[in-house]
């Protein structure tokens, strides 16, 4: 997300606050104030995140797999000897 999105989601934020604040100071408010969907805490976000790409990343590699009719005994001593080569993390 680039700045510009970010100052205008928190100006949003803002602008949301005042006015439920000026609802609530209000003697004749029937506290209609608009609740959003709850928020998560960015730790769970990029757990999420990091699932969903780990899924995506087993999916393409079945189907390659599947594709290229190679077994998983045989990628997995491929990756292991990547890794110990130290080509991938």
């Amino acid at each position: 997300m680039d700045e510009r999105e970010k100052l205008r989601k928190f100006r949003e934020l803002d602008d949301a606050f005042a006015e439920a604040l000026r609802e609530l100071e209000s003697p004749d408010s029937k506290l209609d104030i608009p609740t959003g969907p709850p928020v998560r805490s960015l730790e769970e976000r990029e757990q999420d995140d990091e699932e969903t790409r780990q899924q995506a990343f087993e999916q393409r590699l079945k189907t390659l797999m599947s594709e290229y009719a190679q077994p998983a005994e045989s990628v997995s001593h491929l990756l292991q000897t990547l890794k110990s080569l130290g080509h991938i993390a």
